[in-house]
């Protein structure tokens, strides 16, 4: 299209030329002139028209696009952290742990919710969650014919992970109040304050943006973007790359999806644990522009004292995935048809000798 018009400008000229009393010299010094130029310019004309059609990107689902085995080397200027590093170091060391654990099957993992007693049933009764953490997605989720059996062993895996890293978060979150509320704060604390901007993407003294960003995110919500990112888990990022959210990279080490463009150059981010996946997603949430608004809506409900309501954020999670307001009307969907906010006040148990010599 781009040629035809270039073609068609210099067939006007020519014929411009020709009407006009020029000697047959400078006709000839023109035109050569003119396709020259028109040369000239074609490679940056079609550059631009590329570009123009790549405007849009959603990088929503981009962990800054960190490089895993570089440790941050490749920060993008795009982003408002100094240093990748230090915004996901905790992420990798959860990433940096050994793999050689053996990937236990479905009938095993089975096994051992029985044995301890844990089920869904009862978390929904009781809200006390059994701190099984597992590292890997067992192969055989996918040939669990009934989809009611294969959804819930899937949440009975992500749950107690999910909540472990709710604590964790928890937890920093009191300690932040609690050296808000002191008039003098001791060096440990100012050290730990300072890693905690670097970790959630403040700027240092940054106290009013920290808060906001260092909140939890409901378990329900967090269970229904990992059942649709993975298939509830059958997915190959899910199988191959501990990969829950479907998170992106540009230069991280992933999985490149096979239906990608050829001219597309993320793939999906890959884990060495479920666990990491789980708080690279958190971080993800809580850092990232496009979920400005969520944060926003989830610190009034905070100032409000009302709960932290999934189907009330959900409505912020239209830039997560490409299909914009249909994501959010199926994640309400996944939300309300298993119940999943049965979960949000649920209660991880604490950790026992006996329960991880099962593991």
């Amino acid at each position: 299209m781009i040629n035809k018009k270039l073609y068609y400008f210099q067939f006007k000229f020519l014929k411009f030329l020709k009407k006009k009393n020029f000697g047959t010299f400078p006709k000839i010094f023109l035109s050569s002139l003119c396709v020259v130029f028109l040369f000239y310019l074609m490679p940056m004309i079609i550059d631009y028209s590329k570009n123009k059609s790549l405007e849009y990107r959603n990088n929503s689902k981009t962990i800054l696009a960190y490089t895993l085995k570089n440790k941050g080397k490749n920060l993008e200027e795009s982003t408002k952290v100094l240093n990748e590093n230090d915004l996901l170091v905790d992420i990798f060391s959860l990433n940096d742990l050994e793999t050689d654990t053996i990937r236990l099957n479905a009938s095993t993992i089975k096994q051992l919710f029985e044995d301890t007693n844990y089920s869904l049933k009862e978390v929904r009764e009781k809200k006390l969650v059994k701190p099984v953490a597992l590292t890997l997605l067992p192969a055989e989720i996918k040939m669990i014919e009934s989809t009611k059996q294969r959804k819930d062993f899937f949440i009975q895996i992500i749950l107690p992970l999910i909540l472990q890293e709710n604590n964790n978060i928890k937890l920093d979150r009191k300690r932040l109040f609690n050296i808000i509320n002191k008039s003098n704060n001791t060096d440990l604390e100012k050290k730990w304050l300072k890693k905690k901007y670097k970790q959630y993407g403040a700027s240092s003294g940054d106290l009013s943006t920290l808060k906001i960003r260092m909140d939890e995110i409901p378990v329900s919500l967090a269970i229904a973007q990992a059942a649709k990112e993975t298939g509830w888990g059958t997915s190959r990022f899910a199988q191959e790359g501990n990969a829950l959210f479907g998170q992106w990279t540009w230069s991280g080490e992933g999985l490149k999806p096979k239906d990608a463009d050829k001219n597309q150059g993320h793939k999906v981010m890959k884990f060495n644990v479920l666990q990491a996946s789980v708080r690279a997603y958190q971080r993800n949430l809580n850092t990232h522009s496009s979920y400005k608004n969520l944060r926003k809506a989830r610190a009034e409900l905070r100032d409000r004292g009302k709960p932290l309501d999934s189907l009330v954020l959900v409505k912020y999670l239209n830039e997560y995935a490409e299909t914009g307001e249909k994501y959010i009307e199926v994640l309400s969907q996944i939300i309300k048809q298993n119940n999943l906010k049965d979960f949000d006040d649920a209660k991880l148990l604490p950790s026992s000798i006996e329960l991880e010599s099962l593991i």
